[in-house]
């Protein structure tokens, strides 16, 4: 009994201290929808926006038009056609020829060997921009993010303002059902944990590093140093693993918070983001099985240990503090996500779908030989090797 009444006071305290660093953390995390940040760059740098897409003929037309409405005027975007089934070709074509000016549509028709789909898409688009347009920043995005008239705008502003070569303004989910804002709100409060992001200007912090595919805005010049997405050619994770070399070439990263202003909507419902995570969650302990062990044990013990002590009358109060601090995180989060704080109280559902789909994604990636993402099929050994050969560089 000792024991458990150890363990759950190691626990609630450790949730303790991750409530405060939080608390006095994500206000640092500049919002750039305070009247502040309605400004416009100083030196009116050209932007290329770079939007893959494979088989997203129902998001994608109001992803370009949200882009094409931007009150930035020095700015073009690319819409990369991707091998796609469906319409999305078609879509990029239309749009292209009515605004000649400022989109242009490339059309990938093979996957070369040793890429992904949307990095080769990328590379192949930076390439393009960077031999004709010379560009002073890159944003990439994804094919089914929303962005406010003045997105661009205040990002690209702040961006130049806080001499950053990677920016990332963070996107606010869409949440359309109450299984949807379970995992996203335990997903939220859980990264908290894997970064500290008001963390992410500090050059000594090298392992708090922000990247997300809805939002990666580079300079030019850093993503040419970087080796683009040409270095990360088998890298499910590129934008994870972008923002990380970021800081390990001593590169400045900046984030921003901006609650409404950058939209996405994950996937319908809780399976729909099960079935998200079923291709990245075995990538991010590294195709390691022992990674994904040790993580299964640490995340039962963390978020599902203070559930169970609140059944022993030696452990409720630690148990009750724990659950405090984790229902304080999430109000935390509210102020940029705009999950409800309500949420917490399924925390633990979340934590269990959550594990269930870390082993999903591990039996399923093992059981398969390697990862199927929107109709590709990617060979487990290619892409540890790849992982293997990026750290002998």
């Amino acid at each position: 009994m000792i024991a458990l009444q150890i363990a759950a006071w190691l626990i609630a305290l450790v949730w303790m201290w991750k409530a405060v660093t939080a608390w006095r953390g994500l206000p640092k995390i500049p919002n750039l929808l305070k009247p502040e940040f309605d400004r416009s760059p100083v030196t009116n740098p050209l932007l290329t926006v770079i939007v893959p897409a494979r088989n997203e003929a129902k998001a994608l037309p109001s992803c370009l038009e949200s882009l094409l409405a931007q009150d930035y005027a020095n700015l073009q975007i690319i819409a990369v056609d991707d091998r796609s089934t469906d319409e999305t070709g078609s879509i990029i074509d239309k749009l292209a020829l009515q605004n000649s000016e400022k989109l242009k549509a490339i059309h990938i028709t093979e996957l070369p060997a040793g890429w992904l789909g949307k990095t080769h898409a990328m590379a192949f688009a930076a390439r393009y921009a960077i031999a004709v347009h010379h560009p002073d920043y890159l944003l990439f995005t994804d094919a089914d993010i929303l962005f406010a008239r003045e997105t661009l705008r205040r990002s690209l502003a702040q961006a130049e303002a806080t001499n950053a070569d990677h920016f990332v303004t963070f996107p606010t989910p869409i949440i359309k059902t109450p299984g949807e804002g379970m995992i996203l709100g335990y997903l939220g409060v859980m990264g908290l944990w894997a970064t500290r992001p008001w963390k992410a200007s500090d050059p000594k912090a090298t392992r708090d590093s922000i990247g997300i595919g809805a939002f990666n805005l580079l300079r030019t010049e850093a993503y040419q140093k970087l080796g683009g997405f040409d270095a990360l050619r088998m890298e499910i994770l590129e934008d994870l693993t972008l923002a990380s070399r970021v800081k390990q070439v001593g590169l400045r990263q900046r984030v921003a918070t901006a609650p409404g202003m950058v939209t996405l909507h994950w996937a319908s419902g809780a399976m729909g983001i099960m079935n998200v995570m079923t291709k990245n969650l075995f990538a991010i302990f590294r195709f390691r099985i022992a990674f994904v062990l040790l993580a299964c044990f640490g995340l039962t013990m963390l978020c599902l240990g203070p559930v169970i002590a609140l059944a022993l009358p030696a452990t409720r109060i630690p148990a009750m503090l724990a659950l405090v601090s984790v229902a304080a995180l999430y109000a935390l989060s509210a102020h940029h996500s705009k999950i409800s704080t309500w949420y917490a109280a399924l925390f633990p559902a979340g934590a269990a779908l959550f594990l269930y789909s870390l082993l999903r994604s591990t039996l399923t990636t093992l059981r398969g030989g390697g990862v199927t993402w929107r109709g590709t099929f990617y060979p487990l050994a290619e892409l540890r090797s790849d992982i293997i050969s990026r750290r002998r560089r």
